[in-house]
């Protein structure tokens, strides 16, 4: 029964996690101001994807974030896939959406998504790798620190990578534009990663009243532990 829960738990999970990662492909192409912030737009789905990666941290361990982050890549590739077909087959005559704008939409969330395979990947190990740096340090205690420590480190590397392959290689930002939205970008996922401190808190609540407290805590322990003995 236990087990049966925690399965679902983890296809719960990974739902929000991919469906979040994937959405922030496919709109990350458009360009917003909020105030002195220039950033992508596909920012607003990643505070899910910050969140969930805690989670699976904590009742998953290593083996759980390692392989969704790779299932993901895989979705992200397939997405790839199904862009690059749909921008060569001709529109319909009466289509209402023509090639052009077509292209100019999904075009540019295919730089997004080879930027982001890149740094996804990178961001993902060295999040993972930071998170258990500090919980093997902390044990049980400061929630917070090992799940916004390691947000703070992986995004700082995540958003360098898929801003300069997403709009400066292919000529969008010049490379002033690039550092200026990239380092605004950071900052505005860094502050997302403080405010939603109490949400890591809450998952933990809701995940505990599912569970039950005494398996909570017991697969917490164990995942723990094969974090300190695993790769």
């Amino acid at each position: 029964m236990l087990n049966d829960r925690r399965n679902i738990l983890f296809v719960i999970l990974a739902g929000f996690f991919v469906t979040n990662a994937v959405v922030g492909e496919l709109i990350g192409g458009k360009l917003i101001q909020m105030g002195p912030f220039t950033m992508s737009i596909g920012i607003i789905p990643w505070p899910v994807v910050f969140l969930t990666t805690d989670l699976i941290n904590e009742y998953f361990g290593k083996q759980g974030v390692r392989k969704l982050t790779l299932m993901t890549v895989v979705l992200i590739i397939y997405t790839f896939l199904l862009l690059f077909a749909g921008m060569n087959i001709s529109a319909s005559s009466i289509s209402p959406v023509k090639d052009e704008q077509f292209q100019a939409v999904f075009g540019q969330s295919m730089w997004i998504i080879v930027g982001s395979i890149t740094a996804f990947m990178a961001s993902q190990l060295i999040d993972v790798l930071v998170f258990w740096f500090i919980r093997h340090r902390t044990g049980k205690r400061l929630i917070w620190l090992r799940s916004t420590g390691s947000t703070v480190i992986s995004q700082l590397i995540d958003t360098f990578i898929v801003t300069g392959i997403a709009f400066w290689l292919p000529g969008k930002l010049s490379f002033s534009d690039y550092i200026n939205t990239a380092s605004t970008g950071y900052l505005a996922k860094l502050i997302i990663a403080i405010l939603i401190t109490p949400l890591i808190y809450l998952g933990h609540h809701l995940i505990h009243r599912y569970l039950g407290e005494e398996q909570s805590e017991r697969i917490i322990a164990e995942t723990a532990k094969d974090g300190a003995v695993g790769s």
